[in-house]
This record gives structure tokens, C-alpha cells and sequence, in this order.
């Protein structure tokens, strides 16, 4: 038996939909890889359970506008100085 023609036919290139079947099923096989160790690996998320307080007449409310007086007095704009301001 002739080992060299046995070698090459070893080495034969694919056909070109086997190789393309080959590409699929990597490609296929590693987003499932990568999919599942997402799955495994996240991290555990902890629910923050929120207490509502139903004490609405107890809260301190800002007051409004009517209740202080209106808006405070206009302020002119000063007119700015040469000197820097001291820190």
C-alpha cells in the first residue's frame, strides 16, 4: 500500500455547502455557549422591597407662593468687580 496516496486524500478540500455547514454549526454552537454561560454565571439580583407610607396629612408640605407671600424682592445685578474673588 502506497502511504503517500493515502495522506493525500486525508487533506481533500471540502466541498463548499459542507464547509459552509461546518461555519453554521460553530458559529451556532458558540452563541449557545456564550448564551448559556450568561444564564449560568449573571448575577442574582436582589428585589428591594419599597414600604409605602399611606401618611399623607403627617408630610410637611413646601409652601406655596400665596402662603410665603409671592416672590422675594427683584436683586439688581451688581455690576462685576476688577478684583478676583477670594477663595
Amino acid at each position: 500500500m502506497n502511504s503517500g496516496t493515502t495522506l493525500l486524500a486525508v487533506f481533500e478540500p471540502l466541498p463548499p455547502w459542507l464547509n459552509f455547514l461546518a461555519m453554521a454549526v460553530a458559529l451556532l454552537l458558540g452563541a449557545f455557549g456564550v448564551l448559556l454561560w450568561a444564564v449560568m454565571f449573571r448575577k442574582r439580583r436582589r428585589r428591594k422591597y419599597h414600604k409605602h407610607h399611606e401618611h399623607r396629612g403627617e408630610r410637611k408640605l413646601n409652601p406655596t407662593l400665596a402662603e410665603v407671600g409671592g416672590l422675594p424682592p427683584f436683586r439688581p445685578t451688581e455690576e462685576p468687580n476688577d478684583q478676583p474673588p477670594l477663595p
